[in-house]
């Protein structure tokens, strides 16, 4: 519910945004627009997974003072040289802060499903929610998550 791939609604249709100059002061704007508070983190390269349909906005460049994306310079709508692999994200995180780590290393979570119990595994360290890598990936790596995920 705060984190996810950026969308926006423009002439009767969703579309995504190019990563393009993509930065913390851009979801800082986003997390803002949403009414988000928390640790505003942009993420790159369809980290919450590609978009479908018309890629909207590029080359967003906000100074993070802006109440929309829409007065942040930008791309005209739909001009853009991007594919979806290049979607932008943001994470409006309201339990990581600057100076206070409620995560420890180690923590997992399930991102991108349909259910809580289904989804991409992430794993917390150093300040920050990474993807694991299928590499090796078997049925005993599912059952130790969903053990530490409080799952039986």
């Amino acid at each position: 519910s705060f984190e996810g791939r950026v969308e926006v609604y423009h002439d009767g249709k969703w579309g995504t945004i190019c990563d393009d100059q993509w930065d913390d002061r851009d979801a800082e704007v986003v997390c803002r627009q949403l009414g988000l508070s928390g640790n505003p983190k942009a993420l790159s390269w369809a980290h919450y997974g590609q978009g479908s349909g018309p890629i909207l906005l590029d080359e967003v460049e906000c100074s993070g003072n802006e109440l929309s994306l829409d007065q942040c310079k930008k791309s005209d709508w739909g001009q853009q040289n991007c594919d979806h692999i290049e979607d932008a994200g943001v994470s409006c995180d309201p339990f990581t802060g600057t100076d206070l780590q409620l995560y420890a290393e180690g923590t997992v979570r399930l991102a991108g499903g349909r259910s809580p119990r289904e989804g991409r595994v992430e794993v917390y360290y150093n300040g920050d929610w990474g993807t694991v890598c299928d590499d090796g990936w078997t049925d005993l790596g599912a059952q130790v998550v969903c053990r530490q995920l409080g799952f039986r």
